[in-house]
């Protein structure tokens, strides 16, 4: 699947802006994506948002940081409940839904 472009993630630019600073600190190894209503369109103001991490040379693997960067978008000042998850850590039924609407916040570092 071809992921959407980073205009369907509704989520103001200020925060986009943090949460990308976060993400290359905290996680700069793994491919990160946008799913969910913020992404599909079916948001409303409380909406969360949905990221899911994923190993770029090995789905299998976790990624590092993983935890570090909860923390950070917790004592963030981005005011969105922002849900982080490991695709080594869901069953594989999740992943068609995930690669049907999704868009890249991050690609691997080089």
């Amino acid at each position: 699947m071809q992921p959407l472009d980073l205009s369907n993630l509704h989520l103001p630019p200020q925060y986009l802006s943090i949460l990308k600073i976060l993400l290359k600190k905290h996680v700069p190894e793994a491919t990160v994506w946008a799913y969910g209503s913020r992404v599909t369109g079916g948001c409303h103001e409380g909406s969360d948002l949905d990221l899911v991490l994923r190993h770029p040379s090995d789905l299998t693997r976790t990624v590092e940081g993983f935890e570090n960067l909860q923390i950070a978008l917790q004592e963030s000042c981005i005011p969105v409940l922002i849900e982080v998850h490991l695709w080594s850590n869901w069953p594989q039924s999740f992943y068609q839904n995930i690669e049907a609407a999704y868009v890249v916040l991050q690609e691997r570092e080089v």
